[in-house]
């Protein structure tokens, strides 16, 4: 028994009903809801909730990633650079670097962002990062073919 309640009542059926022996109060109510319109209404409470969570944390929503000829550039470059940026994995270079655009919303320093490139962009040869100067050029596609408005 849970504190603060007391025994349950004798005969829990039927003491909650009324004398017609439909539910009473709210729960009546629920009960006459059709289950299609309580998702309905649930759904809608849930994408207020997240939006208002959202806000409160600062969340920020990533950069949709290059397409079409965009991308096609944007890997290109990254190659260019240096093929163990990409590493064949062009999904993952993509991804790394709407990251990077995120993390650039709430960093305004260049020497930081910089450094932010060097610990997002690894590879099999280089755990550290690419170093300072290509993680500059990194950085700089990144801006040219995700995020040019950051």
């Amino acid at each position: 028994m849970r504190a603060g309640h007391g025994p349950p009542c004798p005969d829990a059926h039927t003491s909650h009903r009324n004398a017609a022996g439909r539910p009473r109060g709210p729960r009546r109510r629920r009960l006459q809801q059709q289950p299609e319109d309580r998702r309905e209404a649930h759904r809608i409470r849930h994408r207020a909730h997240v939006a208002r969570r959202s806000r409160r944390r600062g969340h920020r929503r990533r950069p949709a990633g290059p397409t079409g000829d965009k991308r096609v550039i944007y890997l290109a470059t990254l190659n260019g650079i240096d093929p163990e940026i990409v590493n064949g994995k062009d999904d993952e270079a993509i991804s790394r670097g709407r990251d990077q655009c995120t993390a650039m919303k709430d960093e305004k320093d260049p020497t930081k962002r910089v450094a932010q490139v060097e610990q997002r962009f690894t590879g099999p040869g280089h755990p550290n990062g690419f170093g300072p100067t290509k993680s500059a050029l990194i950085l700089a596609t990144v801006q040219a073919n995700i995020c040019p408005t950051y």
